[in-house]
């Protein structure tokens, strides 16, 4: 009797298991069957292609993609909810590499591994600007006057230990006047107005910003950080090509929680691959000024790993590093 009762017993958990493994399979199977949530962690370019990310990729899923701006702390406000959502792959975040200026700046205490990796969507380079009145024609102009000069520069950031504040340390100090230089954080895409406004001497962000300003003659851009120059502003040299030793590009992707099933990680991969070889989507790198650079999970993974050890290096070495 004992026997025969163990033995429905271990047959009821069976079918038990069996039932729940089917209706797990059945979901994602399905996935999705409810909105998914993009959560935006910054203004400006950022947010135009991630809203542009979520339309194409709503139009190639059975539920729409959502962009929600959670903007703030150098991109942390995002991450933490992102991070404190259900991994069942109904919350991803459009990340970038400033998931480790996060972490090693203090203001996250998890780092990349705390997400699982969906795809790399694009990549775009820093560009330096002034204002055209400042009488500066070239990065070097603009290095020497501050080296001859009592006053530090003023140059903008898009927030304390973002990945502009990373960018902007490592270029100044690799042009020898680190220590003539005040960072002012600000948020939400606001370096052309802040320029022009004077409250700043210069601002390191996203070519997008300042083209209509460079057109209107107003702003000028002396350098962008990349190895080579861009598509966008190919007039403008590297600072590499004015002896500014700096080599820095972001990556901007999408992530979900660490434990987000295998298959609607592989779904959300699938629509952002579909959306960022659209014909739309690469008519407005062009137009924006970042470039169309998909990697598939396992590939956006391994860049992951590989840059967030050389942003912990650079920041212990800029002394950036909490």
């Amino acid at each position: 009797m004992i026997l025969k009762s163990l033995s429905l017993a271990t047959a009821g958990a069976a079918m038990m298991a069996f039932t729940m493994g089917v209706s797990a399979e059945k979901t994602y199977a399905e996935f999705p069957e409810k909105p998914v949530e993009m959560t935006i962690l910054f203004g400006s370019t950022a947010n135009t292609i991630g809203q542009l990310l979520a339309d194409l990729m709503s139009k190639n899923m059975a539920q729409p993609v959502v962009p929600v701006n959670r903007a703030g702390g150098g991109g942390a406000v995002g991450y933490k909810h992102v991070h404190s959502t259900a991994a069942d792959g109904y919350n991803i975040v459009w990340n970038s590499n400033s998931i480790s200026t996060s972490h090693y700046g203090g203001n996250i205490e998890f780092d990349y591994k705390a997400f699982v990796p969906i795809a790399r969507i694009s990549t775009e380079v820093p560009a330096l600007a002034i204002r055209t009145e400042s009488g500066w024609n070239s990065l070097g102009e603009m290095i020497e006057a501050v080296k001859s000069s009592d006053e530090k520069l003023k140059v903008g950031i898009s927030g304390k230990g973002s990945f502009t504040h990373l960018t902007s340390v490592a270029v100044f100090d690799a042009a020898g006047i680190g220590d003539k230089v005040l960072y002012v954080p600000y948020d939400r895409g606001r370096a052309p107005a802040e320029l022009l406004g004077g409250r700043i001497d210069a601002a390191l962000q996203w070519p997008g910003q300042f083209v209509s300003h460079v057109e209107a003659g107003t702003l000028k851009v002396v350098a962008v950080t990349s190895g080579d120059r861009i598509k966008l502003l190919p007039d403008v040299p590297t600072a590499k090509e004015q002896g500014v030793d700096v080599n820095i590009t972001m990556w901007r992707g999408l992530a979900a929680p660490e434990g987000t099933p295998a298959e609607a990680v592989k779904a959300l991969e699938e629509a952002a691959k579909k959306a960022a070889e659209s014909k739309e989507f690469i008519e407005a790198s062009d137009k924006i000024g970042f470039t169309p650079a998909f990697l598939t999970s396992q590939e956006f993974g391994d860049l992951i790993a590989s840059d967030d050890a050389k942003i912990s290096k650079l920041m212990d070495d800029l002394g950036l590093k909490k």
